[in-house]
């Protein structure tokens, strides 16, 4: 061990806080309004504010030490640790402002611990492991304040600790520009949707007398000028609801692979689960191989490209994404669907379509009774989905196709910064 770096723990290094108990009769979703940082907004190494709850923002002066700072770390204090890694991430410039809530725990640099480099630590393997040995076995895994701090590690000289944040802040900077950039296309393809095939602007447009926002002439003379009656409600004159089943040429669930989880393996074929799918998001964290012979006794529920995906069962129901292509070759266990565009339809369409609230509503309320959602294949058949003629559809896909293929092409390259940077992390934490 390096004679400079000290032995100490993180309870000797760290300004530690816990969140406050806000009143979920108080969250608000005004824009005048201040974001909440609870548990759920917690995933591996980065924040999501998939339904967030907010507080007013005119009160929020009374909670100033809650307030969050960027660089800050947040760990989730119930269920830390699942399958998928550890719930901590850093916050941002981009995630600000923001409050701390109850059972999330914001851990800050002190006089002799860089902000940065503590960033790091809590992502290392050993803090990991620390936290995982006090929830294994526990029925509902929770992780107090006082096992946090007593977590113990080699301290390096401030210069050092700076050296070590600045490289692998590096990585860590490109890997946010990425996501930021996915964000921004992500958000584009979905305004498109709205505006196209929920809001019908093009065709409200043509009905006032105006011409189409944002739009060539070719493009707003695919759109009809009046509405017809449908069972979704008034759609374009000449579109067509039509039922999933009839756009889809393979719509099923998956299966669990022969010896369950004892079989996982590290080079394999992919087996994608509840947790590997989110809202417009393919996750490899918690992503499991198993060996090729077990892969094709799971007859029937081979991923293809362009496949859409969909949770099923569980906390995560009706979460949906595409998979990514780089997880090919892929099964996909009992908990998500596959659903396969046929040649009539295409899988961005259908995948911004099933992830409206309305259709997740629906096929909620189509599961009602039942002592657990769970949604059947019989459920998804039966959905009614707005079918656009051709022209507008081909339209759509010529629009958006470049968006998608750039969004596809930043995750690739977000892992192989992640992995990059994993790779070197063990190396830098450790004194030599």
């Amino acid at each position: 061990m390096a004679l400079d770096w000290v032995e100490t723990t993180l309870g000797a290094e760290v300004d530690f806080l816990t969140g406050y108990p806000f009143k979920s009769d108080r969250y608000t979703s005004g824009c005048n309004s201040i974001r909440l940082v609870r548990g759920d907004n917690i995933v591996q190494g980065a924040m999501r504010w998939d339904g967030v709850k907010r507080w007013p923002l005119s009160e929020s002066k009374e909670y100033d030490l809650y307030q969050l700072r960027e660089g800050d770390v947040v760990l989730a204090m119930d269920r830390p640790w699942i399958e998928a890694g550890l719930k901590f991430a850093a916050i941002s410039e981009y995630d600000l402002p923001c409050l701390l809530v109850q059972r999330t725990a914001r851990l800050r640099g002190g006089p002799r611990l860089d902000t940065g480099f503590l960033r790091y630590l809590i992502a290392s393997k050993e803090f990991t492991q620390h936290i995982h040995a006090i929830t294994t076995g526990t029925a509902v895994p929770h992780i107090s304040g006082s096992q946090i701090k007593d977590f113990g590690f080699k301290l390096p000289p401030l210069p050092e600790q700076k050296r070590i944040a600045h490289i692998l802040g590096t990585l860590d900077e490109k890997i946010e520009l990425n996501r930021r950039m996915n964000a921004t296309l992500e958000a584009m393809a979905r305004a498109l949707f709205q505006s196209w095939f929920v809001d019908f602007d093009p065709v409200r447009a043509k009905m006032d007398g105006r011409k189409p926002e944002g739009m060539d002439d070719g493009t707003a003379s695919l759109f009809p000028k009046s509405f017809q009656n449908s069972p979704l409600g008034d759609i374009p004159q000449g579109w067509e609801v039509r039922k999933l089943r009839d756009l889809t040429s393979k719509i099923g669930s998956g299966s669990t692979p022969r010896g369950g989880a004892e079989v996982y393996v590290e080079e394999g074929t992919a087996l994608i689960r509840s947790q590997n799918v989110y809202d417009n998001d393919f996750r490899w964290e918690g992503l499991v191989r198993i060996p090729s012979r077990n892969a094709v006794s799971m007859r029937g529920v081979e991923v293809m490209r362009n496949d859409v995906l969909l949770n099923i069962t569980g906390d995560s129901i009706l979460r949906t994404c595409v998979v990514d292509p780089w997880a090919l070759p892929a099964r996909v266990n009992q908990h998500v669907a596959i659903i396969r565009a046929n040649q009539a339809m295409t899988s961005r369409y259908l995948h911004l379509y099933l992830g409206q609230d309305s259709i997740k509503s629906l096929l909620i309320a189509m599961s009602a009774g039942a002592t657990r959602h769970a949604i059947t294949k019989r459920h998804l058949e039966d959905v009614n989905v707005l079918t656009p003629c051709d022209k507008v559809l081909d339209a759509f896909h010529s629009i958006t196709l470049p968006w998608f293929t750039k969004i596809e092409v930043n995750r690739h390259r977000s892992r192989t910064l992640q992995a990059l940077r994993d790779a070197q992390m063990p190396g830098l934490l450790t004194a030599r």
